[in-house]
């Protein structure tokens, strides 16, 4: 791999910053201790476990109710519920924990998705965007059996350009960025609950190279920013597409750094206030509302976490 002038070694945080990301929920906390300080392991799995016991995790669990729903619209429940089994995957609420396991067993006992013939919630729906997180939702909280279907429809849903599309239906022909990132990551935490398959790594490949060839965010074509969007810095991202989410999901899928990703990472870098801190850009009123103290053009806790850490997985292959 050709060494980049930007792949230079990224400061480590300023002890400063990491005081404040760990003044904080246990769900950040954890991810800090292990990501960042790189903590002893029993460390981070007793802060992990505060996760079912404290603070947003503890809270949002109280709010299920015994027929697996977490009320919301009465049109749409399962909607709801989808969204705060995200955000408890996002929190990191450990799947093997008792709290995890009566959650993810209420839902699989009791929810469905009533548009789409009722169908087990672990079974999916009909669109690529949503099933690509119900996969990654079963996969984390060990329901991969029933989406193992799921996981099965997606490959054969894959477009020519490797990509997928909610829209495939209605004639689309190209990928969507938004659809298959959800997609991406669904199939990633299938593979790590299941084992690396052959058939779910090469759907994969196809799209991070189109990915990379267009340098995370560019028309191949004319060389624009397709969306300047995708410039911004959201969390949480629910179906949206943005460079750092991006940078995250080949930082897991262990994509080993090049040339291609510089942009975007630089573009991250950019953004670093002079406090070494990250601020919220894009919210998305689409999401579930946890009561945290993150607001659009503030320091935001999450956008720094993961924002660190993808320049540590950069730097550290530099």
């Amino acid at each position: 791999m050709t060494t980049h002038p930007s792949k230079r070694q990224d400061p480590q945080p300023e002890r400063s910053v990491i005081e404040w990301l760990l003044d904080s929920d246990p769900s950040i906390r954890w991810q800090v201790m292990r990501d960042l300080t790189v903590a002893p392991d029993p460390e981070v799995a007793a802060e992990r476990a505060r996760v079912a016991t404290e603070g947003w995790g503890a809270r949002l669990l109280a709010r299920q109710e015994a027929n697996g729903h977490w009320g919301g619209n009465p049109d749409n429940p399962e909607w709801t519920c989808f969204l705060a089994l995200m955000w408890l995957r996002d929190l990191g609420l450990d799947p093997s924990g008792t709290e995890a396991r009566r959650a993810a067993g209420l839902v699989r006992d009791n929810v469905t998705w009533h548009w789409w013939d009722n169908k087990p919630f672990f079974e999916g729906e009909v669109e690529p965007c949503i099933n690509g997180r119900v996969v990654a939702l079963g996969a984390y909280f060990g329901e991969e059996a029933q989406s193992a279907g799921l996981v099965d429809r997606l490959l054969g849903e894959q477009m020519s350009d490797g990509g997928w599309n909610c829209e495939q239906e209605n004639g689309s022909r190209r990928g969507s960025f938004h659809t298959t990132i959800c997609v991406l990551e669904g199939l990633l935490e299938y593979e790590r609950a299941t084992g690396s398959s052959p058939a779910v790594t090469a759907a994969r490949d196809r799209w991070q190279e189109f990915l990379l060839e267009r340098h995370l965010l560019h028309r191949l074509s004319t060389g624009e920013v397709i969306d300047p969007a995708w410039t911004q810095l959201s969390f949480p991202t629910g179906y949206h597409y943005d460079v750092l989410r991006a940078l995250e999901y080949l930082r897991r899928a262990g994509v080993t750094p090049d040339e291609r990703m510089t942009e975007a990472i630089d573009l991250v870098r950019q953004k670093r206030g002079p406090d070494g801190r990250w601020r919220l850009e894009n919210p998305h009123p689409d999401q579930l509302d946890l009561g945290m103290d993150e607001a659009e053009g503030q320091p935001s806790r999450w956008i720094t976490l993961r924002a660190l850490r993808v320049l540590d997985w950069w730097s550290a292959q530099s």
